[in-house]
């Protein structure tokens, strides 16, 4: 708990079930609060740990933080908008809105509304910005370049998950979900394995209570082409950032996203990737030449396996772009990258 006057911004997060949203607010607060921002979150679903006010405290919100005209209100939602809107245009609160979009889709008459009412936009890609109607400034999301880094020893790290380490090793980390593509990957890798012996294929991440079956399905396809000891299902963890540093590909084959971390993710440990051409996937790598991975079509498996085949036959191009992807991923993603071009939008305020 912190003391409202001393906070200058507030994020509320106003939904008690963990999205990418809470996960980005838990993340990005204490970088903001190491770099010196005066900032505390609002609402249920976050961890005890992280600075934070009570909705009690909004009734103080009369007055300005300390050395400060206003304080700023940085909200994600729907929600999270029309509540300060109506502490600053009708409480008479001093209050700045900033929102953060991640739509990829057009807005309803209703949120055009209230995205005309904020002080400024952020979009977190390219792509969302081309969906809003009033000026916005793009901030690409981050992630943390130190906790997802390149192990030291490959062989190592395969070792201490209790994989073969003679194996090279292709994986598909998030949500089992036909939303995700994940059947996608289990149908390229059903084509692709039984001629590569020295691979092996892992999914990571959990199917909810309404996918089990499609999970079910999956790994029945993988029983009948004979294929269970060599396409892993490992289920969810919190250590995914241990589990990145086995791989030696990722593929990222979803049919619909927001944004999309997992590329991130896996070429800040220096692994190449495969990635559709949904969500930020196509802001996110570097293709041609200088490549940190490759873009295919969405819902394109001939495109994925034909890809991805050409990755995995190929160890000199899979070392020379996991190189550049972590060198990419560390220069132009870290979530401190990130928190600083939040700053400058709260200081043009």
């Amino acid at each position: 708990m912190v003391n409202v006057s001393d906070v200058e911004i507030i994020a509320p997060n106003f939904k008690k079930r963990l999205s990418g949203v809470t996960s980005t607010i838990i993340q990005l607060i204490p970088v903001q609060r190491a770099l010196g921002e005066k900032i505390a979150a609002l609402g249920p679903g976050l961890p005890a740990s992280l600075p934070h006010i009570h909705f009690r405290d909004l009734l103080k919100l009369w007055q300005p933080p300390r050395a400060k005209r206003f304080r700023i209100w940085h909200a994600r939602r729907n929600i999270e908008m029309l509540p300060a809107i109506l502490m600053r245009d009708i409480l008479r609160m001093p209050l700045k809105i900033v929102f953060t979009s991640a739509s990829q889709r057009r807005h309803t008459g209703w949120t055009k509304w209230l995205i005309s009412r904020m002080d400024a936009v952020i979009a977190t890609s390219g792509k969302t910005a081309n969906y809003l109607e009033v000026p916005n400034t793009v901030v690409l999301h981050g992630i943390d370049t130190t906790r997802f880094s390149p192990a030291d020893d490959k062989v190592t790290a395969k070792q201490l998950l209790g994989l073969d380490a003679t194996k090279t090793i292709v994986g598909c980390f998030g949500r089992v979900r036909h939303q995700k593509g994940t059947d996608l990957f289990v149908d390229s890798m059903i084509r692709l394995l039984p001629t590569r012996p020295d691979w092996i294929a892992i999914v990571a991440g959990r199917a909810t209570a309404q996918h089990a079956e499609f999970e079910k399905e999956l790994k029945a396809r993988v029983a009948t082409a004979g294929l269970v000891d060599r396409i892993l299902f490992v289920g969810e963890h919190t250590n995914i950032n241990d589990w990145y540093r086995t791989l030696d590909l990722f593929i990222a084959p979803q049919r619909w996203e927001g944004f999309g971390l997992t590329p991130l993710e896996a070429m800040a440990t220096a692994v190449p990737v495969v990635a559709t051409d949904v969500g930020a996937f196509p802001e996110l790598l570097v293709t041609g030449a200088d490549e940190t991975g490759v873009i295919v079509p969405r819902d394109d498996l001939d495109a994925m396996v034909q890809t991805s085949g050409l990755f995995m036959d190929n160890e000199t191009r899979r070392q020379q772009a996991s190189v550049r992807a972590r060198a990419h991923a560390a220069a132009a993603f870290s979530i401190e990258g990130e928190a600083r071009k939040l700053s400058a939008v709260y200081q043009s305020l």
